[in-house]
C-alpha cells in the first residue's frame, strides 16, 4: 500500500459496550444480541487494573459447553484479561500482523487510557478494499 497510511482510527468501529465485571453473562449476552456485538469490554476496576473482554466464543466454551447457568455466572469469571490493545495511530498492516501473531480477531483502540473504538480483521480488510478501489479509480 503505497502512499496513504490507513490507521486503526480510520477503520475502527465506535459502537461498543463496556460493562462491569459483575455483570451476569445473561445481561452481557442481551447487550450483545440487541446491538449485534460479538463481544463486550470489561471496565477497569481502578487505574492500575487492565481492560478485559467477553466474546461470544467465551460464553460458548465456558458457559454453554459446561452447562452453567448464564444468570449465575459473572463476566469476570469468564473474561480474557488483560486484552491486547492498539493505538489509534497504528498502521492497519501492523495491526493485521499483530492479530496474526497473537491469534486475535479484534482489539480495543485505546487513547489516553480510554477505549475509543474496536478494530477487527473485518474492519481492516474492508477498509483496505475501499482503499484499493479508490486508488485504482483515482
Amino acid at each position: 500500500m503505497n502512499g496513504k497510511i490507513i490507521t486503526c482510527r480510520d477503520v475502527m468501529n465506535q459502537r461498543f459496550d463496556i460493562v462491569d465485571g459483575l455483570t451476569t453473562v445473561s445481561e452481557a449476552l442481551r447487550i450483545m444480541k440487541d446491538n449485534q456485538y460479538k463481544k463486550v469490554l470489561i471496565k477497569k476496576r481502578n487505574e492500575n487494573d487492565e481492560w478485559g473482554q467477553v466474546m461470544l466464543s467465551d460464553i460458548a466454551k465456558q458457559v454453554i459447553a459446561k452447562d452453567r447457568a448464564p444468570d449465575r455466572v459473572n463476566c469476570y469469571e469468564i473474561m480474557a484479561k488483560p486484552v491486547i490493545s492498539v493505538r489509534p495511530e497504528m498502521d492497519i498492516k501492523y495491526c493485521a500482523r499483530l492479530f496474526n501473531s497473537f491469534g486475535l480477531s479484534s482489539a480495543p483502540v485505546i487513547e489516553d487510557e480510554k477505549v475509543i473504538g474496536v478494530v477487527s480483521y473485518n474492519d481492516i480488510v474492508l477498509s483496505w478494499l475501499d482503499y484499493l478501489e479508490s486508488r485504482d479509480n483515482g
